[in-house]
Order: structure tokens, then C-alpha cells, then sequence
């Protein structure tokens, strides 16, 4: 399922401020210099239960010798022919441009579906600027909307979460999805390879070399499922063609297309930013995750070297660590069936289904012993607990003053329910509601 969401425009129209306030982060960089959004950035957005992705791509700029602007021109391209709906923000104060003109003509040829976002306007009172925008010929209404104050974006993301695919009715009909996911170079078309036993996919030693994701049909262990090696996710600075940009928007679809992720470690690197950035994707998308520490046949080890090494990624994934780490090679094939079998079991664990008597035979006692803090003077009482049906497990506890309970109380039951119950590598989701 496609539930992506590119923010398109020209310069200066508020694309990073509304990223940023759709994924509730800072990520963005906010500046009224044209040209400041140089690539795009990817985040997680939610609303009225439906998630998203969001990519905020570069301003529109044509007719620019500027190369940086023609990069953008190409991320604007991709974004467009990638996402499910996009979002196309123009300025309410300057009115229409030609370079919205532009941006207008070429949704219309996509035939995409498009939401407009009419920004800068604080008040209902200044709704009357928005009118012009009809004239731009785009089969949508002209929403307008403050991305700084939040005016306006309620009724704007109920029109853009209407246009969106519908959701699957079950995400565990069909064989599972694996993902193979990493830096550019890490082996991860070599771990493909291994086990099909061809070269089906292209392994070379240059960085990026898989432009796309390439899917393969595969039996192991007696089950049938789907293995996805996809092309490997670069540091921002890093993309500089739009083949690059739309391998990179392509990783991001496959995570989101997989059950689990197997996400590849260089073994003489460690663990460094950009994985833990991948990781957190997986992590936001609800995915499930076995960490592989590929290469390390060419590691230098002692009695104590592997529980070293993981310990130093679990301190990097913190708080989330319950996560299988498996160390493997693709040159000797060291526990690369191994690997295959524990994200089997991590597929199986997200989908499992706890009753609401076991749930509640365990967590009433502790949560007894142990209730949450008091808040302003205000006791906290939770009744009782069930799983609700989700894409990962999921948990609603039913209380008095839900909105008391804060977050570290929230991770001591997701502690207690981890050591119950066996959900390695998957996401646990709580939430707390009135009874």
C-alpha cells in the first residue's frame, strides 16, 4: 500500500513548516532564504488513526542554471510520481506566480490526486485570498491554512487523508514480506544471493549499485514468503542524481510494503548514525526488525568481543532494544539461515494475540502493587486491559484519567509485558482511554 505524501511548491510557501508541524518534530530546516530545503526530508505523520509518510521535497524553481535547483526540479519530479497524494502549498499573500503556474500544469498532467494548501493565513477573515487559487484549474478545493499558527489544518488533513488508498483490510493475508534493508555496500544483494544460490541480483563494490527494489519469491525452513532487497538508504548530502533520490523514496515505500526488516551492519563500522536513522524508520513504520552484523568474518575477536559489540548497538537503539541481533557472514555464509529463521519468528511474533483474561490475570496485580504516580494530586486507576486489533501489537488500558499517565510509566508496562510474553523485534503500542 502507498501512503505517501509529497509536500510540493515553490520556494518560501511554508513546506518545512508544515512538514515539521505534520510530524510533529523540528527536523526540517526553517529559513526564508529561497533554496533552503536543498533535498527532502522523510517523517511520520498521523491523523484521525490514519499514518503517513510525508517527504518535503525542495522548492519549485524552472528556467535556473543553478544546479542545486535542477536537483530539486528532478526530487519534485519523483515525489510526484511516487506519492499517493500530494500536497501543493502556495502563498496566500503573494498570490498566484508562474512558478505556481508551472507546478500546476505539470499535477495536472499526473492525474495524481491533490490537495491545496493555501498558506499564510492566520484568520478566517483573510479566507477571501484564498479565491484566486481556483484559477490554477486543479480538481481540488483551496484549503487555506496557517502551516506556522495551524489554522485551517484540521479541515485540510481530513480532504488529504480522504484521498488517500484505502488501508487493507488484513495485513497478514498473502506470504510475509522481508525486507533487506542498510547503508549502500553492506552486502545486502550478496545475502539475497547466498540463499537463492545465483546472482539474481547485481553485486558489485560500488556504493548504490541496486537502483530499485527488487523482489524474489522464496521457500526456507517450509514456509513460503517474499524477500525484498532494496536499494540502500544515503545520508542526504550523499544523493546527487535522481536516480539516487528515487532509490532512496523507494526504500522508504519498502519498509513500509514489508512484515519485517532485516536491517545489515557493517561489523567494522558498528553501528553509526545512519543506521540507527534506518532503524528508526523501521521503528516508526510499525515494522518488525532483526539487526544483522554482516562481515564479521573480518572482525578481530576475543571471548568477549560479540557481547561487546552488542551491547553497544542495544545502547544505540535504547529504549527500544528487544531486538534480535544476529552476527553472520555472506563470504562464509556464518548464520545466514540463522538469521532468516529469527526474522521468522520475529513475523510471528507480530502478529500475536494475547486474550484479554491473561492480559489482565497478569498486568492488574502489578499495576496494583504498582500504580502510576499521582498527578496533581489526582490517583490514576486502571481498570483493565485488552489487545485491539492493529498492524502491531497493540494494547488500550482503560482508566479514569488517561491523560495522567506519562511516559516512563507507559515503558515499565511494556517491560512487564515484553518479559511475559515473547515479542522481539516488533513495535509494542499502548494506549490509555476513558473508561
Amino acid at each position: 500500500m502507498n501512503n505517501l505524501v509529497a509536500i510540493v511548491g515553490r520556494p518560501n510557501v511554508g513546506k518545512s513548516t508544515m512538514f515539521n508541524r505534520l510530524t510533529e518534530t523540528k527536523d526540517a530546516i526553517v529559513d526564508p532564504t529561497s533554496g533552503t530545503t536543498r533535498d527532502r526530508k522523510y517523517g511520520r505523520a498521523e491523523w484521525i488513526g490514519r499514518q503517513f509518510t510525508v517527504i518535503d521535497t525542495g522548492g519549485w524553481i524552472t528556467k535556473s542554471d543553478d544546479a542545486f535547483e535542477a536537483a530539486i526540479r528532478a526530487q519534485v519530479q519523483i515525489s510526484i510520481e511516487e506519492a499517493a497524494v500530494i500536497m501543493f502549498m502556495v502563498d496566500s499573500q503573494t498570490g498566484i506566480t508562474d512558478l505556481d503556474e508551472d507546478i500546476a500544469r505539470l499535477l495536472r498532467k499526473s492525474g495524481k490526486e491533490v490537495v491545496l494548501a493555501c498558506n499564510k493565513v492566520d484568520t478566517g477573515a483573510h479566507d477571501v485570498q484564498t479565491a484566486e487559487f481556483y484559477r490554477l484549474g486543479l480538481d481540488s478545493l483551496v484549503h487555506p491554512v496557517s502551516s506556522s499558527s495551524g489554522y485551517g489544518t484540521g479541515d485540510f488533513l481530513d480532504a488529504l487523508v480522504a484521498l488517500m488508498p484505502p488501508e487493507p483490510i488484513s495485513e497478514e493475508s498473502g506470504i510475509p514480506k522481508l525486507a533487506v534493508v542498510g547503508k549502500p555496500n553492506v552486502g545486502k544483494s550478496t545475502l539475497i544471493n547466498t540463499l537463492v544460490g545465483n546472482n539474481r541480483n547485481i553485486v558489485t563494490d560500488i556504493a548504490g549499485t541496486t537502483r530499485d527494489s527488487v523482489h524474489t519469491d522464496f521457500n526456507l525452513y517450509g514456509f513460503d514468503f517474499e524477500l525484498i532487497d532494496t536499494a540502500g538508504l544515503r545520508r542526504k548530502k550523499q544523493i546527487e542524481d535522481q536516480l539516487e533520490f528515487y532509490s532512496t523514496v523507494r526504500t522508504i515505500r519498502s519498509i513500509e510494503q514489508s512484515d519485517v526488516c532485516l536491517l545489515l551492519l557493517d561489523a567494522q563500522n558498528g553501528m553509526e548514525r545512519q543506521d540507527q536513522a534506518i532503524f528508526w524508520q523501521i521503528v516508526s513504520s510499525y515494522r518488525g526488525v532483526v539487526i544483522l552484523v554482516n562481515k564479521w568474518d573480518l572482525v578481530e575477536k576475543n571471548t568477549h568481543t560479540m557481547k561487546e559489540f552488542e551491547n553497544a548497538v542495544r545502547e544505540k537503539i535504547s529504549p527500544f532494544t528487544d531486538v534480535p541481533i544476529v552476527f553472520t557472514s555472506n563470504l562464509t555464509k556464518q548464520r545466514i539461515l540463522k538469521a532468516f529463521e529469527v526474522a521468522m519468528g520475529v513475523f510471528e511474533n507480530r502478529k500475536r494475540k494475547i486474550s484479554t483474561s491473561q492480559l489482565n490475570d497478569f498486568l492488574l496485580p502489578i499495576m496494583k502493587n504498582q500504580p502510576p504516580p499521582m498527578y496533581k494530586g489526582k490517583m490514576v486507576r486502571i481498570k483493565y486491559v485488552t489487545q485491539i486489533q492493529s498492524q502491531t501489537p497493540t494494547f488500550a488500558f482503560y482508566c479514569n484519567l488517561p491523560q495522567y499517565v506519562k511516559e516512563p510509566y507507559k515503558r515499565f508496562l511494556e517491560n512487564h509485558i515484553r518479559s511475559k510474553w515473547n515479542l522481539s523485534g516488533v513495535t509494542i503500542r499502548l494506549f490509555f482511554r476513558e473508561k
